[in-house]
Order: structure tokens, then sequence, then C-alpha cells
């Protein structure tokens, strides 16, 4: 890494920028680009040079070829803006006015596998109504470029970012789509998976065919030295799959790196060539309409020596130059960080410069512990410290996805309650995969290691919950606290701040599906339990008028959770990312009060099958009023006595 003076580093930026326009010039000519969007493009040039100049030039400064590669990106960004679609720059000049456009209440995510809701991209089209009637105004569609076949890592072993899987139908599809659910209000969200491609990519393929140029896209060694020197600091991902971190390629006699599985490529992006190509990926991507990337393993993109080659520096600054480079060329773009990894680390992921918008691993982690432990004191001590984010920034808070639960809470706060946090980890992993005493769960392991006691957990929202066991024992009060226990779940991903996030199934309490074993390529990935087909039966013969608590129990699920999402929708307090905690005085209930401009709402949660209490002075002092009205229940709260909470209850409560 080469270090300048922010003086010296100043005037290399201006001076490189002086340079390189001029040689843009024919680059705008042939693309007949006229001069008002030149002059838009170079004013946001001007804004984002100084930075990103610097991002690369803390990453290749030291490389004689640095200028090189630098003209070349610049040429990448200018192509992109000219190419960009008129539409979608419209797009980017509103979301330049209004950089909070996500922030609102408004904002209610889905995500869904093509294949397994609707079949493909044309049928999907046809389901929008159904998102709108969910309320849904946020679409993350899972991996759907072209991949290589058999297992593929459910869609993140990419083969071609610029082709759509052709079992889910043409790239036109894609766009069409993309068009209406602008049209629909609808925001469109996809994967950029930058760490890695598919062996069977073009890329690799010229690797493999002895392609020096393409070798240097990746991490290739010729024997075991290397690739055994890091493996003394890095873990293991996927254990059960293989050991280590690097396979062996027959066909170069090399050493591939490959973190994730061994049809999974790892870039080397120490070459600059790397970055600029997946720069212009990511550039196509963006023109099919998406709103949002969700960066796909964002910690593990930079590789150092003696390193756990997680979270590094340099991972950052790699993030925040795509960043720049988007604010220049396709400046309505957001991205979404996918880092599974400890709540410190995620959070650094998280700012208008590198990922506006994060998963939220550990508050998911911590609901599903208050629910196994019937207490809030862990979810309280981290939300106490870890919800709050830089401005124009936002979580994206979800209860289950296409991946598995891992327990990411930290273990100093655990001890700060006296938790043993390994220990603690074991008793959540025997709870929710259904081997302890008591348990509802029905939760499968995934990716266990014997040798370090690791685990996560695989299985449906619904299955975890106790929906699954309560069917099989024909128990109505079981199925009714389950239901209960998803809906506490939901309403607090719906209100706790940020963009909630349903994995679609999870709105008809879809339960594990088992079959997935018969499937060879996907048998040995247990992920797959909680990524079932959809139903669509659920949704058949029912009426309108038909009352919550009389439906069948899928019918109740769907117009429970539906009622929520429009209750939210109406409730600005519910915008927005200001949270504040509100001791309960109860160890079995959380509170927290939402608040936006001059609007308040005080949030109660019950993680107990008992009922609880809350003293009314609590609700009276924090919401400054004696009566208030629950919107979930339609009821009138008094502060002259206890609140009273039924099991698993949630309210959403504003002073009448």
């Amino acid at each position: 890494m080469t270090e300048l003076t922010p003086s010296q580093m100043q005037f290399e930026a201006q001076l490189s920028l002086s340079r390189l326009l001029p040689r843009m010039d024919h680059v705008w000519n042939l693309h007949e680009v006229d001069v008002e969007l030149r002059n838009e493009f170079n004013l946001r040039l001007q804004q984002h040079w100084e930075e990103l100049f610097g991002l690369l030039f803390r990453l290749y400064g030291s490389r004689y070829d640095f200028f090189f590669h630098l003209e070349e990106i610049l040429r990448t960004a200018v192509i992109a803006w000219a190419k960009r679609p008129a539409e979608l720059r419209t797009v980017d000049r509103q979301r330049i006015n209004q950089p909070d456009w996500f922030l609102s209440e408004k904002m209610v995510g889905g995500a869904l596998y093509v294949d397994l809701f609707s079949e493909n991209l044309t049928r999907l089209r046809e389901q929008i109504d159904y998102f709108q009637q969910l309320g849904l105004t946020y679409l993350h569609l899972m991996p759907l470029f072209a991949v290589r076949p058999g297992d593929n890592d459910g869609g993140y072993a990419i083969s071609n970012y610029r082709s759509v899987d052709p079992r889910l139908g043409t790239l036109e599809d894609l766009k069409a789509l993309a068009d209406d659910l602008r049209a629909a209000g609808i925001r469109l969200v996809l994967d950029f998976v930058f760490n890695h491609t598919a062996d069977d990519h073009d890329w690799a393929q010229n690797a493999q065919a002895g392609d020096l140029e393409y070798q240097q896209y990746y991490h290739i060694f010729p024997d075991r030295k290397i690739p055994d020197q890091y493996e003394r600091t890095l873990r293991e991902i996927f254990p059960t799959v293989r050991r280590g971190n690097f396979t062996w390629h027959d066909g170069m006699q090399r050493w591939v790196w490959t973190t994730f599985n061994s049809f999974q490529w790892d870039l080397n992006y120490h070459n600059p060539a790397v970055f600029r190509a997946m720069a212009e990926e990511m550039f196509f991507i963006a023109d099919t309409g998406v709103d949002i990337l969700r960066l796909d393993a964002v910690a593990f993109i930079w590789k150092q020596m003696g390193t756990s080659c997680e979270n590094l520096h340099e991972a950052h600054l790699l993030i925040q130059a795509f960043n720049r480079l988007a604010r220049i060329a396709t400046p309505g773009l957001l991205f979404k960080s996918e880092a599974i990894v400890h709540p410190d680390e995620v959070v650094k992921y998280i700012s208008t410069k590198e990922c506006q918008l994060s998963y939220n691993p550990t508050l998911m982690a911590l609901l599903w512990e208050s629910l196994a432990t019937r207490e809030v004191k862990l979810l309280n001590r981290s939300l106490s410290h870890r919800h709050q984010l830089p401005s124009n920034t936002a979580w994206v808070n979800y209860l289950r996805c296409h991946d598995d639960i891992g327990w990411t809470f930290d273990d100093a706060d655990a001890a700060a309650l006296g938790i043993n946090a390994y220990d603690h980890r074991q008793f959540l992993n025997r709870f929710f995969s259904g081997q302890f005493r008591d348990s509802f769960a029905r939760g499968i392991p995934f990716q266990e290691n014997l040798s370090t006691g690791d685990m996560r957990i695989a299985g449906t929202l619904a299955s975890l919950a106790g929906l699954e066991l309560a069917i099989e024992q024909e128990d109505e009060q079981a199925k009714e606290l389950a239901v209960r226990r998803m809906l506490l779940l939901q309403g607090i991903s719906l209100s706790v701040g940020g963009i909630p996030l349903l994995y679609l199934g999870e709105e008809w309490g879809m339960l594990n599906d088992y079959d997935f074993v018969k499937d060879p390529a996907k048998a040995g990935d247990t992920r797959w339990v909680h990524r079932p087909k959809m139903k669509w039966e659920f949704l058949e013969g029912m009426p309108d008028d038909v009352e919550v608590g009389g439906a069948p129990i899928h019918q109740r699920i769907f117009r429970s959770l539906r009622r929520m999402i429009l209750q939210r929708q109406a409730t600005p307090a519910f915008g927005g990312q200001t949270m504040q905690l509100l001791n309960s005085e109860n160890p079995h209930v959380l509170g927290f009060v939402r608040s936006r401009d001059s609007h308040r709402v005080i949030v109660l949660a019950n993680f107990s099958e008992q009922p609880q209490q809350v003293a009314g002075n609590v609700l009276r002092t924090a919401g400054l009023g004696r009566f208030f009205y629950d919107s979930l229940t339609d009821q009138t709260i008094r502060t002259s006595a206890p609140v009273a909470l039924e099991p698993y209850q949630l309210c959403w409560l504003a002073r009448e």
C-alpha cells in the first residue's frame, strides 16, 4: 500500500484527472452522448474523483502500470453512463435529491428463488399483484444468472454475469420484470457475487487453458508451500463439504483458492484488472433495472498472508471504490452488505461511502435466542449499543433467509451477563435442532464441525417456531403458540427500525421440505430444507371477508402478517432508523420506542408463553400520556394499572 500526504494525494488526483479527461472524448463521441449528459457525468466525477483516486492509489499505487489501469477504470465508468437507459438516469437524478428514500415506513421487503416461487421470470411478472397485496415494496430475487450444472451453491457459483439461467428466462425477461416492478413501486434487489466465480466461467476456463493473463484473475499456486502458509490462519467455512481452503486442479496441475466450494474460485483483487472487470459486470447488472445490489461475502474479498483473510482493511477500500464508481456512473444504485461475521465487524461495512444497507444477523440470532430462553437480557444488551447506524443507512432485518442461522452474538456481551458464550451456543444448537428437552423447534444441523463444536441451524420460520411439531402432534394449543411466536418475531422485524425482509413462504407458515434429499444436486446441503416450493393452493379459495381468527392456519398467518405490514406502512414513527430501548422492568418483555418527527410508538413484546405485565407508569413516562391505543388489537390501554400481555403478545402503542 502506497502512502501520500493529503495534499500530495489531492495534487496527484487532480493532475491525473486533467490528463485523463481529454482521453475520454473519443468514448463520448463513439457513443454519441450529448454535451448535457457529459456535463452531468463530469460534475459527479469532479465531486467523487479525489476519493476514488485515493482508494485506488492505496490499493494499487505501488504498481508500475497503475495509471494504465486508472484510465481503464475511468473509461469503464464513462461507458456505463453513456449506455445507461434513460429511464434509469431519471431514477438516478431523483435519488441524488432524496438520498434517504429507502428509510420510509413504506419499505417492506421479500426475497425468493424464482424457480421455487413461480417457475420462471415470465410467471413471476404475473405475481406483482400478489406482492402489492402483501405490501411489498422491495423484492430480492436470489441469484438468477447462468450457473454451473449440478451443485452451484444455490446460484452463487456464477458462470456468466450477463446471461440469465435459461431455465428461468432471458435477459429481456429480467428487464421487463424490472420495468413492471418499477411501475408498481417495488424496488428490485439482485446479488453481486464478486468474491468468486464458478469454475466454468470464461475467465476460469481461460485460466485452465493456460492463459497467463486470466490465471492472474485468481489465486493459483504450483504447490502447497504458499497455501499451507495461508491455511495456518484461515478458518473452514463448509467443513463437512471438504477440508481446507484450496482445491487441486488436475488439468492445470495447480492449487486454486476456493473459500466456499471447490467449484467457486476466489478472485484476485490484488490485480487491478479484476477490479475493472468486475466493475463492468456491476454496471451491466445495474442496467437491467436493479435498485439495490446485495454484495455477497464481503468479508472475504482481500487476501493477506498471516491473517484470517476476513474483514481486512483493503476489503473496505475495495467496496468503497465500487461505491464511488456507482456514485459517478449509476448514482441511484445502493449496496447491501452480506457480512455474517462478528457484530463489531458487521457495522464497519455500513456507511454512505460503503454499503448503505446491511443485513442484521445479530438481531436475527438474538430474537431466536430470546424465544429459546424466554428472556430478553442478551437481546437488550446488544440493541443498547449495536443498533444505531450512521445517517442515510439502514439495517435489513430478517428472521430467516436462504442461508443458515449462526449465533453471531458478541461473547463479551454474553460474559457481561454471566453467560458462557460457547456453552450457550451449544444450548441454542440443541434447542433449535429439537434435541433439548421440551423444545418446540424442528431445525436441522448445517455444517457441524465436530472438531470445534461449531454448528449452524437450518429450518423454516414456521418449523423453528414450533408449527411443524404442533401439526405432527395435532395439538391445537401448540399451534396457537407457534403462530404467536411467528407473528411476534415478524412484528419486531417490522417495527424495530430499518427495512423488514420476509423470505417468501413465511407469510403462509410453510414448513421444512425434507424432499430436497431426492435431488442429488441439493442432497448435500441441508439449507435446502428451508427453501420449499411455493404452495399456491394456500391462496386459492380465500374470500376477502374471512375473519383472521376463523381462517385455516396458513390463511390466518397470511392475513395477520399482512395486517401488520399495512399498519407499519401507515405508521410514520416506523420510518427511519431511530430506536430507543425502554426498560420494561420485566425480564421476559422487550420494550422500545420508535419516533420520527412528532410521531411516537411504544413497542412491547412478550417472549414467554406465560402472561406478563408491564407497569403502566413505564408507558406513561415513555409515551408522555395516560391513554394509549394498540393498533394491533384496536384496544385502549390505560396507564393507571399494569399492562397485561398475553403469551407472545406484541403491542404497538401510540398516545391516544
